[in-house]
């Protein structure tokens, strides 16, 4: 099969995209997950997991197939969304390796998007290292997607797993309360101050260009910025009516991620002071400029 941004992939099969990185593409496409979510086996012999995926059978099995006959020493999670890491538990049970992750979920339930119920055997830190023979992975955190996201560095080859926080085909959505646009925007900045050759995002083909990616997004998310502002300035209150104006031809899937792309934005122009609101900031309150 081919995505649209050149992404070619087969649903279950196991493919050798370099010499330390397979990949097995879960059958979950979607408006947010593109052509479905990427668990990356990292490795021979002794490898490591990253993403174990969503809870489908199929993609489980795929996934125990690809690592049959070797040692799976750790399973890493970039984070806990749904199509990330339930099926970490399955894969854990039949192979053995330790769960490691930043945290459990945030106690957030938005619309069965979290992993309520994943629990870490060892709790990784900006910086931390994992090893096997012949690799060397490296937490990155990156907060602003989920609070709780890691990338991964695979030193030997100088690329970043990416998770949700860099995607080639799309931006990635902020969804508040654990959403943060603030903290998204300044896990852009860090990324683009490393010096990786290549980003594997978890949804949809390998970025050989990680700096102009990461550059592009930042200026997308300014110009959204002053879009918004513009909008506040026109009479709009509320997330929806903005994201309605900004948005006039998205497809009605879509219209959740783009309000809560422009609620994460309008939080982060009220603790910056810019914005006044009435009453907490969410979904059906009402946003004003500050005089």
């Amino acid at each position: 099969m081919r995505w649209k941004d050149g992404f070619e992939f087969e649903y279950g099969v196991t493919e050798e995209v370099s010499p330390l990185i397979r990949r097995v593409v879960a059958r979950n496409p979607s408006p947010y997950t593109g052509p479905g979510t990427t668990t990356f086996i990292i490795g021979r012999g002794d490898v490591a997991i990253i993403d174990p995926g969503p809870a489908l059978p199929e993609h489980i099995a795929a996934v125990a197939r690809a690592v049959a006959g070797e040692r799976v020493t750790h399973l890493l999670v970039s984070h806990t969304h749904s199509d990330h890491s339930p099926a970490t538990k399955s894969l854990q049970t039949q192979t053995r390796g330790a769960c490691l992750a930043y945290g459990p979920s945030p106690p957030i339930l938005v619309d069965g998007a979290y992993d309520l119920a994943f629990r870490p055997d060892q709790k990784l830190r900006d910086g931390d290292r994992v090893q096997g023979t012949g690799w060397t992975l490296t937490a990155v955190h990156t907060p602003g997607h989920a609070s709780n996201h890691l990338c991964f560095a695979l030193e030997e080859e100088r690329t970043l797993f990416t998770g949700d926080h860099v995607m080639g085909w799309a931006s990635s959505v902020i969804p508040p309360p654990d959403g943060d646009m603030t903290a998204y925007q300044e896990s852009l900045v860090k990324l683009q101050s490393r010096d990786d050759v290549g980003y594997w995002s978890s949804h949809g083909a390998v970025m050989a260009d990680p700096k102009e990616r990461v550059a592009t997004l930042i200026k997308t998310r300014e110009r959204r910025a002053h879009e918004i502002t513009v909008r506040l300035q026109a009479g709009d209150t509320t997330a929806r009516q903005i994201a309605a104006q900004l948005y006039p031809q998205l497809p009605s899937e879509l219209a959740p991620a783009a309000a809560a792309m422009v609620l994460a934005q309008l939080i982060a122009f009220v603790r910056n002071g810019a914005v006044e609101t009435e009453p907490t900031p969410g979904m059906s309150s009402v946003f004003r400029l500050r005089r």
